[in-house]
């Protein structure tokens, strides 16, 4: 349910309706736009009469029942795009932001030198994984906290923020020493215990699509972190498991435009791990960008052959200086640009 407030309706009239909300029992979510501010009401039960009596309390406008199972993650509860910060990096604005790094943090050398490459190719954030889940427990399965010192220099050297996977709720508080963006992987998208526990932390989420999982789904499960208090969600389409071999898993690009139709959240496009090999890395992120993406996540190693994860879908520092230039051609072509990467920090004790 949401309770529309007339234009200009003073603050306290606001508040009023927000104690009483709280006072049933139920949670408020203020929703500031330009000309009036919504108030949402989620939880159960909600009251048969509950839209009656908000009708009449002062600066209400009218009173609406939401019916999609999916409240916080769609437009009727937040009828303005979701546009944050991260460390200077607009996400969800009109520039296409792009996320590049290797798979698995292998070393502090591999990680800082792919750092550096990626923003000099034009890349705005880093990733990289400190904690992996494979497979097969015989896999190399990341570095633990060491791997996140090792992302936390490389921001140093480069100012680039980072994401890094997250996998069990009691690695939250950890993790998010180091990480400016949680990420949530396929295989954990509707761990909703660890949803919940991402969401108390105030940091920004990315959430992977499921293996085989509904578009609805996948916004409920955004649902999970934003109830807990968490608005700066993004949803990450990554491939789906499909009958098909050729590729690791088969990109949706259409879900791109139909998450947007259906929620104000940022979408992001990950065709690494869509393609499985980096042969099709670059047609996916375009064709990621062409569908209206908000940005996109790429796997960049200084040597793939080598890579203890994900070698075969991981792009080397030449083919990824190639593919940005392309990925800003089909952005301009769509009405968005690349951000400007900043300058390189100063060396600690540079003199002028």
């Amino acid at each position: 349910m949401i309770v529309i407030m007339q234009p200009g309706t003073p603050r306290e009239n606001i508040n009023t309706v927000v104690q009483r909300v709280e006072e049933l029992g139920l949670s408020a979510h203020l929703i500031d736009g330009e000309e009036r501010t919504i108030v949402g009401i989620v939880g159960l039960p909600l009251p048969p009469t509950l839209d009656e009596m908000f009708e009449v309390f002062p600066g209400v406008e009218r009173v609406v029942r939401i019916t999609k199972k999916f409240k916080l993650a769609g437009w009727d509860f937040h009828p303005q795009k979701t546009v944050f910060d991260v460390r200077g990096v607009t996400i969800g604005g009109e520039d296409v932001v792009v996320i590049a790094g290797p798979c698995s943090v292998e070393s502090e050398e591999q990680t800082v030198a792919t750092a550096k490459a990626v923003k000099a190719a034009g890349a705005t954030l880093l990733r990289g994984g400190a904690y992996k889940p494979r497979t097969s427990p015989y896999e190399f399965r990341g570095l633990g906290e060491r791997g996140l010192e090792i992302l936390a220099t490389a921001r140093e050297k480069t100012g680039l923020g980072i994401i890094t996977e997250v996998m069990t709720p009691s690695d939250v508080e950890l993790v998010g020493t180091y990480t400016d963006i949680f990420q949530i992987g396929a295989r954990n998208c509707q761990n909703y215990l660890l949803l919940e526990e991402v969401g108390k932390a105030g940091k920004p989420v990315m959430l992977k699509r499921g293996l085989s999982m509904l578009i609805e789904e996948w916004l409920l499960a955004a649902e999970y972190v934003m109830a807990q208090g968490e608005s700066r969600v993004i949803l990450c389409e990554r491939g789906i498991r499909t009958f098909e071999t050729m590729t690791r898993n088969t990109l949706d690009v259409s879900a791109v435009p139909v998450v947007q139709s259906q929620s104000h959240l940022p979408v992001f496009v990950d065709p690494s791990h869509a393609a499985g090999k980096r042969a099709f890395v670059g047609a996916l992120a375009l064709a990621g960008i062409a569908a209206g993406a908000d940005g996109l996540i790429m796997e960049v190693h200084p040597n793939p052959d080598t890579a203890l994860s994900d070698g075969a879908q991981s792009l080397t520092f030449d083919e990824f200086r190639a593919l940005t230039p392309r990925i800003a051609a089909v952005a301009q072509a769509v009405g968005r640009g690349l951000p400007v990467p900043a300058a390189m920090p100063e060396p600690v004790g540079a003199t002028a």
